[in-house]
């Protein structure tokens, strides 16, 4: 049981496992989720790390699309943004890069949702590890990660 699934059962949001074997040649982590377990990949996010290089935040897009720093910059109220060191996000959430969660991090981190999510019944994010995706509602993703906000934040 990972940390997002612990986060997730101590505070009764309800979540389903998904589970899948992990192709360790493969580094497009959320699109290989997105195929294996037959999902449409519009519905499945990936969660990245950012910096404006005094606080780290939390950006969840579409495995389809990119994340615009820009408009991440604006949700988040800084000037300007550029992504983490991998290895800085690993130590901050605990995860390893590929099975980042945006739920049961080490480090309790601003999040910003891209709003894309709200027009599902359910989305699917990163487990905690490479190979488990767990799915739950947009509002319940938004009330499991850390001072969480939808926005317009991926590029078009």
């Amino acid at each position: 049981m990972t940390p997002a699934c612990k986060t997730l059962k101590q505070r009764k949001i309800p979540y389903d496992i998904h589970e899948y074997d992990h192709d360790p040649s493969c580094s497009n982590f959320g699109q290989e989720a997105a195929e294996k377990l037959k999902l449409n990949p519009n519905q499945v996010f990936k969660t990245l790390l950012v910096t404006d290089g005094k606080n780290t935040f939390v950006a969840i897009v579409p495995v389809t699309s990119t994340l615009n720093l820009k408009k991440a910059a604006n949700a988040f109220k800084v000037k300007k943004l550029q992504m983490e060191d991998p290895k800085n996000a690993e130590r901050l959430t605990g995860y390893l890069v590929g099975g980042i969660s945006p739920i049961g991090q080490k480090k309790h981190l601003l999040t910003c949702i891209d709003e894309s999510a709200e027009t599902f019944e359910k989305v699917y994010v990163s487990g905690g590890k490479r190979g488990l995706d767990i799915s739950l509602t947009p509002q319940d993703l938004l009330n499991a990660c850390h001072k969480a906000s939808f926005a317009n934040i991926k590029e078009v």
